[in-house]
């Protein structure tokens, strides 16, 4: 009998610079292929949260800042320290033998996470994750199978799901709408609610059934818009 592998989604939101983020709020769930929960976690990261308020009161942040008082007060959300927080997912990656992790976007949250150990550890800690994990990136699982679908390009025309350069959308926010058949979802762009329906989107490529691309890549939105001309150029 095959035994379960249980894989991490996780999601990071980050102050500081989009070359230099820093996680403030780091959730993430352990699942399977078919997307069932096993466990999740949602911390906020006390380093960043509360030694840069400075950061954290810029305009982008600041609207935020009240929501994660709140769930911290109700114990949803968890202040530790980057070190704790990091030791939690790695104990529960051995716990579940876990040897694979992905996000929506794993190039921005892998950077992210070793980003933020190097500069909490004065670098004496490089990588936040040991050595020989797996990263598989959900965003390029989705454009190599359910974005490429001619019922996502009808989709999106139908709710003009473009950007201002007239290339489709491949957000989680979108690929979410799409494959509930709605265009109503918002994302909430906090860390474990993310981790949530990029589960669902992850369950739902597994299920295609088809030949998929899970490595980290930043292009791979031009998977989809690829098809999508070349849809467009057989339909005229």
């Amino acid at each position: 009998m095959r035994t379960r592998e249980y894989l991490l989604v996780l999601d990071t939101e980050t102050c500081n610079s989009t070359e230099q983020p820093l996680p403030y709020d780091i959730g993430y769930a352990i699942t399977d292929r078919q997307g069932n929960i096993y466990k999740t976690e949602s911390f906020i990261v006390a380093e960043t949260f509360l030694g840069m308020k400075d950061v954290m009161q810029s305009a982008y942040y600041a609207e935020k800042i009240p929501r994660y008082w709140e769930d911290i007060q109700s114990g949803t959300r968890i202040i530790k320290s980057l070190f704790n927080i990091r030791k939690q997912i790695l104990s529960d990656m051995k716990e579940y033998n876990i040897t694979k992790v992905g996000a929506y976007n794993m190039r921005f949250d892998r950077n992210a996470l070793n980003t933020v150990i190097r500069y909490c550890s004065q670098s004496r800690i490089r990588w936040f994750f040991p050595y020989g994990i797996e990263f598989f990136c959900i965003w390029n699982m989705a454009s190599t199978t359910i974005l490429k679908q001619k019922t996502f390009f009808k989709y999106a025309e139908k709710f003009n799901w473009f950007s201002e350069k007239g290339n489709v959308k491949t957000s989680a926010e979108i690929t979410y709408n799409y494959i509930n058949r709605m265009n109503n979802f918002i994302e909430s762009h906090t860390g474990l609610e993310d981790v949530l329906i990029e589960v669902e989107i992850m369950a739902m490529c597994y299920r295609q059934h088809k030949k998929m691309n899970k490595n980290i890549s930043s292009s791979c939105w031009r998977k989809p818009n690829k098809t999508y001309r070349e849809w467009k150029a057989i339909e005229k």
